[in-house]
């Protein structure tokens, strides 16, 4: 028997989530990684399906959910777009009320936000924001993870955004503004977060900044993801002229804090968005971030189907 939907989490934006909770999904975060690195067997959700439709490509979204619930003790149902079509084949309300009456679990990876949250409406069981044009929470979940692992608490630190005011960015800021940090956003012009989009109340927990070099000074992290998000490759050429100063190189890097860590979303391109010598150096921690999507998302599974723990 599922449950009403009055009882349903859902994970859509980073905002759907109080300080206190995500102080508990990082603590069953680093319980559940340090079980999987000494491969101590645990399966909660021994009886439970994932339902993972995708509209976007991906690699580490995929990989990150299906090699987690099953390490869970899960299984997995995997969806593209020839498969599911949500919104084409039949009302995306239809889908949600079918898919959700055969799976415990559904994440979607798609365009529009609008299509998540009606999918999220419909829906009988907890629906998880695989990445949107609008947000992306999970990623973001697993960089903050990352940051407390290498240095503590992100309270009252300061992020440098640099490049496209895009769905990562928005999701910085929903982040900031729940747990108490700042972002420094630095975007050429045409580019610029909006505020609005990103559903944020309190603008000061952002600050934005013509010149990509000042946003960095003093950061505790540096972070920047492809000038060119999926959906935008008709763009390619014209964002290259226009981002080409937003590089972040050695000298940001400088700019930054001495003990400042640098993160990517990936795929990264070296030369373009980031420099070779920066995502490969000392101060680069985008290999444990990456990992990092898998252990955070499954403290966040076992959360909406579970609740807490202990």
């Amino acid at each position: 028997m599922k449950p009403g939907h009055s009882l349903i989490r859902h994970y859509l934006q980073f905002k759907d989530f109080r300080a206190e909770e995500y102080a508990y999904l990082f603590d069953r975060a680093a319980i559940i990684k340090q079980r999987f690195k000494n491969y101590e067997k645990y399966t909660p959700l021994s009886d439970r399906t994932l339902a993972m439709i995708f509209e976007k490509a991906s690699t580490r979204t995929r990989v990150s959910f299906e090699a987690g619930m099953y390490q869970m003790g899960g299984s997995v149902v995997h969806l593209t777009t020839g498969d599911s079509q949500l919104g084409r084949a039949e009302p995306v309300e239809d889908s949600a009320r079918v898919i959700s009456r055969m799976v415990d679990l559904v994440m979607i990876r798609t365009y529009e936000q609008a299509k998540l949250d009606a999918f999220a409406a419909h829906s009988r069981v907890p629906v998880i924001n695989g990445l949107t044009n609008e947000f992306h929470p999970c990623q973001i979940l697993a960089d903050i993870f990352t940051y407390i692992e290498h240095r503590g608490s992100i309270e009252g630190k300061t992020v440098a955004w640099v490049g496209d005011g895009n769905n990562m960015a928005n999701t910085w800021l929903q982040a900031a503004e729940v747990l108490g940090f700042k972002v420094h956003v630095s975007t050429p012009t045409g580019y610029e977060v909006d505020p609005h989009l990103a559903g944020i109340d309190d603008r000061r927990c952002y600050q934005t900044f013509r010149n990509p070099m000042d946003a960095c000074r003093d950061a505790d992290l540096v972070t920047t993801d492809v000038w060119t998000s999926m959906g935008f490759e008709a763009e390619n050429e014209t964002r290259k002229k226009a981002f080409a100063d937003w590089c972040v190189d050695a000298e940001m890097m400088a700019a930054a804090k001495p003990g400042a860590l640098f993160m990517h979303c990936l795929p990264a391109h070296r030369g373009e968005e980031v420099a070779a010598d920066v995502i490969d150096g000392p101060q680069s921690v985008v290999w444990d971030e990456a990992e990092n999507r898998m252990h955070v998302q499954k403290a966040l599974m076992e959360y909406l189907l579970l609740g807490r723990i202990g």
